[in-house]
């Protein structure tokens, strides 16, 4: 395991230097106080280690990879019948795109764009006041992770809220068509402050090892999803996790993944590790620059693509 120290350390060298990374996300008013020139990488195995690179113990806003631990949890609630509400296809249009809703009449593409997480946050809200089901967020996020230190950031939630109105927008259509099924600002209050937990690439990567490992935690061996369920999971990461950059990310990078705007990005290679990046600076896409080029390296050297070696 070594090997895999030294290739961390030399994908992060060779990049760090780097002048172009992109641009910090502004819509965002406390996402556009970070300091772009960070730079992370984390990867957990099965066996219990955890490789790290940079800054890897500082912890972020993990936006929408927040989705994957909430898909998590409303599968748990409804299994396959989500999919009545929500779709499993590529969107093709930006993560807060309203324009296919009209089209399909209320029907998210998927659980990753904004809407479709929206409708999936709904679900989990089903029986709970929103600081409940914020709560029952947090602590899956805790559980799989196994780190009770993992906290959401009051600032970036509240500047969710103040800028959120996009998604007030998704969400008042969505309801518009019946397909939320509590109060849009209650829904939202859960979404804005699930998008502002804030994880360290080790917290992150240590979090999606259960995807790795066929849905149990690997030192433990306590099931938390079916393993059929991990690779549905996985499937989705893969085909929509990088919003209209899914296609070419897996193309370059040949693993399931989830960015945010937050500048993360979790990736899992199935039976060999979760891997966590974070850099700050956006591509066009919305996803982060040299996490991106980080985990193509990471993929290419360790010979992780699912598509083959």
């Amino acid at each position: 395991m070594q090997g895999l120290q030294a290739l961390l350390d030399d994908v992060w060298a060779e990049l760090q230097g780097r002048d172009e990374r992109g641009e910090v996300a502004t819509y965002i008013p406390e996402l556009a106080k970070i300091d772009r020139g960070k730079f992370g990488i984390a990867v957990a195995t099965p066996e219990g280690d955890t490789f790290c690179a940079g800054d890897a113990d500082e912890a972020f806003s993990i936006q929408s990879i927040s989705k994957v631990f909430v898909l998590t949890l409303a599968l748990g609630r409804l299994g396959d019948t989500l999919w009545q509400r929500v779709g499993r296809e590529p969107s093709g249009t930006a993560f807060n795109s309203i324009v296919q809703l009209e089209h399909e009449r209320g029907i998210p593409r998927n659980p990753f764009i904004n809407a479709g997480a929206i409708v999936a946050t709904d679900v989990v809200l089903a029986g709970h006041e929103p600081r409940e089901a914020i709560g029952e967020i947090l602590r899956f996020a805790q559980f799989v992770a196994d780190d009770d230190s993992i906290r959401i950031d009051p600032d970036v939630a509240r500047s969710e809220s103040d800028t959120g109105f996009r998604n007030r927008a998704l969400a008042n259509y969505m309801s518009a068509f019946g397909n939320l099924k509590h109060p849009v600002e209650k829904v939202l209050g859960v979404y804005f402050h699930q998008c502002a937990i804030a994880m360290s690439c080790r917290q992150l990567a240590r979090a999606g090892l259960f995807l790795a490992t066929g849905g149990c935690m690997p030192i433990t061996g306590q099931n938390v999803i079916s393993s059929r369920r991990a690779r549905r999971i996985n499937a989705l990461m893969l085909t929509c996790g990088h919003y209209d950059g899914s296609g070419d990310f897996a193309f370059r990078v040949g693993l399931p993944g989830k960015s945010g705007v937050g500048g993360g990005i979790l990736a899992i290679a199935p039976g060999k590790a979760s891997i966590a990046v974070w850099s700050p600076g956006l591509n066009a896409n919305g996803n982060s620059m040299l996490g991106s080029l980080a985990l193509e390296g990471i993929a290419q050297r360790a010979g992780w693509s699912v598509f083959g070696p």
